[in-house]
């Protein structure tokens, strides 16, 4: 990862101040790197609270003491905090400010120590609320299904995932669907959670889950935001489509009938690989993510989760897109819904090819959930070309979750559900 020179060079300045005797100085710096690249922080630590509890693009909730080997080296609670009445000092505030700017977008703290002289730091502890913990028991796996470990290799690096192959699995050719968990997953949380290895029961499918490592990523998010991320056959769009052609080649895939979805973070590269791959994907699931070539570096990337990407030429996806459904919970205060937004009309603009597209919407609500706007967009023949799902009440989880994995929301509607259906709709 790598920041502007200006920006870099001010948060030098920044942090040298931190250390030294001149906090307001820090914070002067801090907000001009941050102003440069077009973000606008709160107003100074001597005239503001205290800035709240960083996160980042999703953000993690406490990890019991589960002895579970997927969740070794998950950053830890720090010691409880100071009491509230003890407000901080300017240097203070100035430096958790710098911090929480990083962590937002996983910066390991290696790189904060070594390119900006900052103490390292950890993630802290936090408990968004109505969101639910990781789970502390294994994916139960039903009698004849397995849920096997793989490893795919290329020039770009190296990646683990977890291939689920239902027990109505006989030989036959079957979908494939690339499931990308968000920040601080793995592979069981996001498949307890989505319950998707149950519908690939009832649907007949084969389900991998791709692994972040914290060595390229210190919460391990997928990284959306980096340059080299956004190419085809580089970096991680590469090790992710890699990892679907080997299990297309290991197992009788239908190749018609092959899709990736992704929440947050993970959503932002659903969305990367499925438009740098349309010769590999049939259609794209999104749940709390963003459009594709939405930032460029972190400080674009912190713009676009908090504001909303907008309308940029430098964001046109490449045309001939493919088919999208799109979810994202009104009150998402982590991945601004402005970017739902956004990320529809940036598939059907890219499917559509400047011909008119036809759209239509129906308000909904779950028994005892939340209610819903779903917008179909079509071509003039009807053949579809997206949907979008606005949740009204809900927030950054993955809707119609098991509270069995992290960031779900049960209230609904079912997104697992509704993305197999629009999958098998376009393919």
């Amino acid at each position: 990862m790598k920041l502007p020179l200006n920006m870099l060079a001010q948060m030098r300045t920044a942090t040298r101040n931190l250390m030294g005797s001149g906090p307001a100085a820090a914070t002067e710096a801090i907000q001009q790197a941050l102003s440069a690249a077009g973000l606008t922080p709160q107003a100074a630590a001597t005239q503001a609270p205290p800035p709240q509890p960083m996160r980042d693009i999703n953000p993690p909730p406490a990890p019991p003491p589960a002895p579970a080997q997927a969740r070794a080296g998950q950053p830890q609670a720090d010691a409880a905090p100071e009491a509230a009445s003890v407000p901080p000092t300017p240097a203070q505030a100035a430096q958790e400010f710098a911090q929480d700017f990083m962590a937002r977008l996983g910066v390991p703290a290696g790189l904060g120590q070594h390119s900006f002289d900052m103490p390292s730091f950890e993630l802290p502890n936090f408990h968004p609320p109505g969101f639910n913990a990781p789970a502390a028991t294994p994916v139960e796996i039903p009698a004849g299904a397995q849920f096997i470990d793989g490893v795919y290799r290329n020039h770009a690096g190296t990646r683990s995932y977890k291939l689920y192959i239902p027990s109505s699995y006989h030989g036959q050719a079957m979908p494939l669907i690339v499931m990308l968990h968000g920040c601080t997953q793995n592979p069981d949380d996001f498949a307890a959670g989505t319950q998707m290895n149950a519908l690939a029961e009832e649907k007949e499918c084969f389900v991998v889950y791709p692994a972040q490592t914290q060595g390229a990523n210190s919460s391990r998010c997928w990284n959306w935001f980096n340059a080299i991320d956004q190419q085809r056959d580089q970096g991680e769009p590469s090790l992710i489509a890699g990892i679907a052609q080997q299990v297309i080649d290991d197992y009788p895939v239908n190749e018609r009938e092959v899709f990736v979805a992704g929440l947050s973070a993970g959503g932002a590269m659903a969305v990367i690989v499925g438009t740098l791959y349309p010769d590999l994907f049939a259609a794209v699931g999104v749940h709390s993510g963003l459009p594709f070539a939405s930032a460029q570096d972190l400080p674009s990337a912190l713009a676009a989760m908090k504001g909303g990407a907008m309308p940029n030429a430098q964001r046109k996806a490449p045309a001939g897109g493919v088919p999208i459904i799109v979810f994202h919970g009104d009150r998402d205060t982590t991945v601004n819904p402005r970017n739902g937004d956004e990320l529809i009309a940036q598939g059907v603009r890219s499917q559509a090819g400047g011909k008119a597209a036809k759209a239509a919407s129906v308000d909904g609500s779950v028994p005892n959930g939340h209610r819903y706007t779903r917008t179909t967009h079509s071509q003039a023949d009807g053949s579809p070309l997206g949907e979008h799902w606005v949740i009204h009440g809900a927030g950054h989880a993955w809707s119609g979750g098991s509270d069995n994995g992290s960031y779900t929301d049960g209230k609904g509607p079912d997104a697992s559900r509704e993305m197999l259906r629009f999958f098998k709709t376009v393919s």
